[in-house]
């Protein structure tokens, strides 16, 4: 336990210094560990990614319960989407995590159930609020943050607010 720590400690060290190529053998070497040990714990970059973005995780699902409990469902949703796409351009590697179809971790892949529960929970109030369209779940409001944060990222940064707008007016019914 002490050698993942002592890794994952590293890898953090390296993106805080700019260095976003996370190779494993170079984080082996800084660690002090062999390359078997980090494979051992992360057989891959992504996995390795998935464990960095743990916390990121919670955050987004402590966000997401609290949207469930606002008093206006599409202000919940408002506010969550704002927060995650936030997350995700201010991480790349998160946001990684969150495009992914599949996950090499099982304590990552309990995460998107835990946020995807709660997005559910929060799109079937909006949708008995009359503020959202049928049809659409939580993975569709995932997949959608990530094309938006794909918007900013490729040059929209300043248009961060509408594109939100968009995808919020989307979601609506339709007239």
């Amino acid at each position: 336990m002490r050698n993942r720590a002592r890794i994952l400690r590293i890898a953090r060290e390296q993106l805080a210094a700019g260095d976003t190529s996370l190779q494993l053998n170079a984080i082996a070497r800084l660690a002090g560990v062999g390359v078997g040990t980090v494979y051992r714990h992360f057989p891959n970059r992504h996995a390795l990614v998935e464990a960095l973005s743990a916390e990121r995780f919670r955050e987004l699902i402590a966000e997401a319960r609290a949207a469930v409990a606002a008093e206006d469902p599409l202000a919940g949703l408002h506010r969550l989407l704002r927060f995650a796409l936030d997350r995700m351009l201010d991480d790349p590697d998160f946001a990684a995590v969150l495009e992914s179809a599949a996950d090499v971790r099982s304590q990552t892949s309990d995460m998107r159930a835990e946020l995807d529960q709660a997005v559910t929970g929060l799109l079937d109030r909006a949708r008995l609020a009359g503020a959202i369209r049928d049809g659409v779940d939580a993975e569709d409001v995932r997949r959608l943050l990530c094309g938006v944060q794909h918007a900013v990222r490729s040059g929209g940064g300043a248009r961060r607010d509408l594109y939100l707008g968009i995808l919020l007016e989307g979601l609506r019914p339709p007239r």
